[in-house]
């Protein structure tokens, strides 16, 4: 739910997040990073309207992160959704993804590219208590 005296229930087709993210979806959600880049990295409520609140949640915990991770996008977009998917996560309840959190395959695409500051994990313990951000699931790297 968000803020404010709105007491709408937030809705989530679970069958929605098995298609390959759409291209539009995905250029959308970029954008919307970066707008909001501002209150993100400030750790602040992000400012969403219902309407972005529930289209995002099908990619909130999408399989296809990886993937998309890799593309195209610059580092500094994926720091961008890393902070926004990180507090979008504690403040939608639709976004809730656990060890499926985008938020560890954009951490391991940073990493990858030598590109992860260690002051972003501060960040994310700060702003979360999805414990298994930034890193993901011990079992799964085992």
């Amino acid at each position: 739910m968000t803020g404010g005296k709105d007491m709408t229930v937030d809705t989530f087709d679970p069958n929605a997040s098995n298609a390959p993210i759409d291209a539009a979806l995905f250029d959308d959600i970029c954008r919307c990073a970066a707008r909001l880049h501002a209150a993100v990295a400030g750790g602040e409520v992000l400012p969403l309207t219902q309407a972005e609140v529930t289209r995002y949640a099908t990619v909130a915990c999408h399989p296809d992160w990886a993937d998309q991770a890799r593309g195209v996008i610059s580092s500094e977009t994926l720091i961008q959704l890393v902070r926004l998917f990180t507090l979008g996560e504690m403040q939608f309840a639709t976004w809730v993804a656990g060890d499926q959190s985008p938020v560890i395959a954009l951490v391991r695409e940073l990493k990858r590219r030598e590109q992860y500051d260690p002051a972003l994990t501060r960040w994310i313990k700060a702003h979360s208590t999805n414990r298994f951000l930034p890193h993901g699931n011990l079992l799964d790297r085992l």
